[in-house]
């Protein structure tokens, strides 16, 4: 047992080696470069590698402002298996701190490509988070679109950490056994509970997804290609969510940039 889990050490630590190279480091959280294609074949390729839960999370503004005042998800997303960008303001991030700019991977787009890979592979997933009835309307919208796609099991978020309602999620996933958990609790609580809990669960991928079911289930629609692709989605999340979204995007964007420009000062001060 001992020599096994010594080659898992190993081979982790050879996998930070070679993808350390294809990382930008934005507010000291290494953000991964590669396209979402390949991203995607990476974390399906690691199911059935019998090297434990690997931990699959996103950062954008709002992750990055948070990170920055919870050292805990800090110490989370620094730790992570795989960070990948989910936001426009991360690649602005980028390009103000002049390091290479990420590709900007959406889960309401890549959720239909993963469930493509796993359907053809044979891969399982389960879905957590979000409120109750919510998720359960994603898993039949992803059955339909995908029928041979097996679903393990689903349930909604709104349960404490460390509580009775936990552990009873955690047994029924260790008792179905899936091989990627989508966990959507929203940041930072989805973070907290995957690094409180990665070693307990059997699991190959655990993959935080924020609102993604939100989007999956037709809870809420998603904006227009032509605000989505230029950068402008939060104007449309906002105007059909304000009570959510306000304090998030009106407070939170700009102290987002004020984080960026400081940085960016720090890195190439004034001659």
């Amino acid at each position: 047992m001992a020599v096994i889990d010594d080659a898992a050490r190993v081979a982790r630590h050879l996998d930070a080696v070679t993808d350390d190279a294809a990382q930008s480091r934005i507010f000291e959280i290494p953000v991964d470069l590669a396209r979402p294609a390949d991203l995607l074949r990476r974390i399906t390729g690691w199911v059935g590698d019998g090297l434990g839960a690997r931990r699959v999370m996103y950062v954008n503004a709002h992750v990055l402002n948070q990170s920055q005042e919870k050292p805990a998800l800090r110490a989370a997303l620094q730790s992570a298996d795989l960070v990948y960008c989910d936001g426009y303001g991360v690649r602005l991030a980028a390009k103000s701190l002049d390091v290479e700019i990420p590709h900007r991977m959406t889960g309401a787009d890549w959720v239909w490509d993963l469930a493509a890979l796993c359907e053809a592979a044979g891969q399982s997933v389960y879905l957590l988070g979000s409120e109750p009835g919510v998720t359960q309307g994603a898993a039949e919208r992803l059955q339909l679109a995908y029928p041979a796609l097996q679903i393990a099991g689903h349930h909604h978020g709104y349960f404490e950490l460390g509580s009775a309602h936990d552990e009873r999620v955690i047994e029924d996933i260790n008792a179905k056994r899936p091989d990627i958990v989508l966990v959507g609790m929203g940041s930072p609580k989805q973070e907290l509970w995957v690094q409180r809990n990665a070693h307990r669960i059997d699991t190959d991928v655990l993959w935080t997804v924020g609102a993604l079911f939100d989007y999956v289930s037709g809870r809420v629609p998603r904006a227009p290609a032509w605000l989505a692709d230029n950068g402008l989605e939060w104007i449309f999340r906002l105007a059909i969510e304000p009570n959510r979204m306000w304090r998030r995007y009106l407070l939170g964007n700009p102290v987002f940039v004020s984080r960026v420009m400081a940085q960016a000062r720090r890195h190439h001060p004034a001659a």
